[in-house]
């Protein structure tokens, strides 16, 4: 796991502290938003939380369609009626190692689209599952954030965006 965030930072400009493993920003490349949470289920169950379009439909939006391949897509519809604005359409899964880790491009909504949905590469989303006992961690890396308030507002967006879906998952998975 340590070696996975020091990978990502270093990607982007970043540093990681090995005693406390937080990571912080040398340059202004990137603000990398981390969002962690245990499940009481197998890493394959929890890896398929993020790739099962019934079971993303159950915690983090409306509609999926996921394809789980490399390449496959990675959209989400939080308003399928509205499918050009309330979506991340267009995004793809990038790399992916069943139950290990799935990585794949993010777009922000329609508050945000003008500067984060045009602008490549798009913000890109790392989750890692890792075990823990019979349960499983799973951590979400959220990475490509640029400079400029605009960029600043949509990341904490996703701050509060990601927080409020893991802890939908949590109470999905662990019932609590």
């Amino acid at each position: 796991m340590l070696f996975i965030v020091a990978v990502c930072a270093s990607a982007y400009g970043g540093t990681i502290n090995k005693q406390d493993t937080t990571v912080t920003k040398a340059d202004t490349m990137d603000k990398i938003i981390i969002q962690t949470a245990v499940l009481n289920c197998s890493r394959e169950k929890a890896f398929e939380y993020f790739t099962k379009n019934e079971l993303l439909e159950q915690w983090l939006t409306v509609k999926a369609e996921v394809e789980p391949r490399v390449g496959g897509k990675y959209e989400l519809f939080w308003n399928p009626a509205d499918r050009e604005n309330d979506s991340n359409i267009g995004c793809k899964i990038l790399a992916m190692e069943s139950p290990d880790y799935l990585n794949f491009e993010w777009k922000g909504p329609k508050e945000y689209k003008e500067f984060m949905n045009f602008t490549r590469p798009f913000t890109n989303v790392t989750v890692i599952f890792s075990p823990v006992g019979e349960k499983t961690k799973v951590t979400l890396l959220h990475t490509g954030w640029r400079e400029g308030e605009n960029w600043e507002q949509g990341r904490q967006f996703f701050i509060r965006a990601w927080a409020g879906a893991f802890s939908e998952l949590e109470k999905l998975v662990n019932g609590n």
